[in-house]
Order: C-alpha cells, then structure tokens, then sequence
C-alpha cells in the first residue's frame, strides 16, 4: 500500500515484477520514476482524457489498449467522455497524483492525454509534429528535420517546442490560440510538414506508406485528431532503454543530443537541474493561424 502525500492511499501489486528485461527495471522503478517526475507531468496531463497502452506483461509482451475506465479506486479521477456516435464512456482524466500512479499499477507506462481538455472535448489546446525516423536513421538526422520546423514556425511568427519522444524520434509541439477546433490546427501542420518535406527530400517525407518513405524521417502531422494521442513530456516509454520524453531547449538542438541519454534512471536529475523546461510551452501564446493560411498562399 502507497500513502500519498494528501493522505490517501493506493494500493499497488507485483513491485518487482519486470517491465524493461534487458535493463531489470520493475513495475517498482516504474512507479518511483512517477512519483519523483509528478510536479512536473501532473500540468501537461491536467484535466485531460488519458489512453492507457498497458503492458502487463512488461515491454516483451503484448500490449493493449484501454479507454474505457473500469471500476478505478477512490481517489482516481473518471469523467463520462463524449464520443463521436454522440454517446460517452467513464474515461480516466489526468491531473493528480493518485491517478498517475493508479495508471503505473496498471502497467500503463507511459501517460498519453488528448489534446483537448474534458471539458471542451472539440478544441485543441495544441498540435505536435510527429518525428518518426525510419529503421538505420540516426537521431542527429531527426534532430536536423526538427530544426528546418524550427525554421519554417519561425517564419510564421510561430514557436516550436521540442522534446524527445521517448523512444526513437521527437515531437514538436506548438500552442494554438483559444477556441481552435482541431481541424484547423491538423491543416497548419500539414502545411508545415509539406513544406519541411519538400524542401528537404532526402531527408524528411510526409509520405503515408512506410515502403515509400526510405531512410528518411516521416513528419506524422496526422496525430492532430480528437481522440489520438502522443506521449506526453515526461512521460516514461516503453523503449527497449526505458526512455523518457524530455524536453530539450534548441540549443540543445543545435549542439546534439542522444535520445538514450533521457531515461526514468537519468531523468529526474536533469529535471531537478534545468527545472520544467515545459512551462513555457504551456504558457506560451498561440500561433497565427491566419498568418499559415496566407503563407500557403504563396507557396
């Protein structure tokens, strides 16, 4: 049984069970790493509908998905979740402590939000940028595909903030401006995506079939729909290295960095030192959708 830090309590099984086999890290480590990283994963998760991907048998056995939430303890946030049939399901909402650590229980490692808030299930607060590298592309080729987005945000007055997905690629996330249903915000980063590919074949594709994509990164812009999900920072992975999704500044971006260097090992101490690297995301102003609109234009 954990006590939490309000007085609660949450019960919790099988610590020592094996979730990462080649590095022996447990259910136990799981829960440790969550509990240390929650200041900073409680925000980017609050008040937010959570896709558990649940691996009860560790990262080796197969995994399933579960959006329904089924006879949660007390404590563990539900809320109903309006679906597209216009019926609703009792769903888990992120925002505290116990149902983070509720969800770890359940071998769900990593936390993966909407991008719309409980409360207002057809707004996007934002959109994220996908960087999926094909099988023998290094992570220095995917950190070059993240800064030509920089570069093409930068030229509509927009801002990107990156973070490591976790596993193998990035993720570039940027704010939209209140009120923007997620249509909108899935077009402004097709045109960002299109752009980058374009400008840089060899090097970045939009292209849907992974037999056409070659050794190139797939800027994914279709995560920008209601009900899909990314991984959200700081939230652990089930990556063969145990990897954490980190923020990173753009200098590190520039400089380099290995994806392998940001795990639920190594991560609260970079936390501990560089702080909460995405609060300015979170408080940052939204992109210009109009000012996309018309940079289409002159494509």
């Amino acid at each position: 049984m954990l006590t939490l830090p309000d007085g609660g309590s949450l019960k919790v099984t099988n610590l020592h069970k094996i979730f990462w086999p080649k590095l022996k890290l447990t259910k136990g480590d799981l829960i440790r790493y969550y509990v240390e990283a929650a200041p900073l994963i409680l925000p980017a998760v609050a008040d937010r509908p959570l896709v558990m991907k649940r691996f009860p048998n560790g990262i080796s056995g197969e995994p399933f998905y579960q959006h329904r939430a089924t006879a949660p303890p007390p404590g563990v946030r539900v809320e109903d979740v309006g679906e597209a049939d216009g019926s609703t399901r009792p769903q888990i909402v992120g925002g505290d402590l116990t149902t983070l650590l509720y969800m770890a229980q359940l071998a769900a490692i990593s936390q993966d939000p909407w991008f719309s808030r409980v409360g207002s299930p057809g707004v996007a607060d934002y959109v994220a940028l996908d960087l999926d590298p094909m099988p023998d592309v290094t992570f220095a080729q995917v950190l070059d595909v993240a800064r030509w987005i920089r570069d093409e945000l930068g030229a509509l007055g927009a801002v990107g903030y990156p973070k490591t997905s976790g596993a193998d690629g990035a993720h570039i996330y940027i704010k939209l401006p209140p009120d923007t249903p997620y249509d909108a915000g899935l077009l402004f980063c097709q045109i960002v995506a299109t752009v980058v590919a374009q400008k840089h074949p060899k090097q970045a594709t939009v292209e849907r079939s992974v037999k056409l994509r070659g050794r190139r990164v797939y800027v994914d812009f279709l995560q920008n729909i209601p009900g899909k999900t990314l991984a959200t920072a700081y939230s652990a992975r089930a990556s063969e290295y145990a990897g954490v999704s980190t923020p990173l500044t753009w200098r590190e971006v520039d400089q380099g960095v290995e994806r392998e260097s940001f795990t639920i090992r190594t991560a609260p101490a970079r936390f501990r030192a560089v702080g909460d690297l995405w609060a300015a995301f979170r408080s940052s102003k939204g992109v210009d959708l109009g000012r996309a609109a018309r940079y289409r234009a002159k494509r």
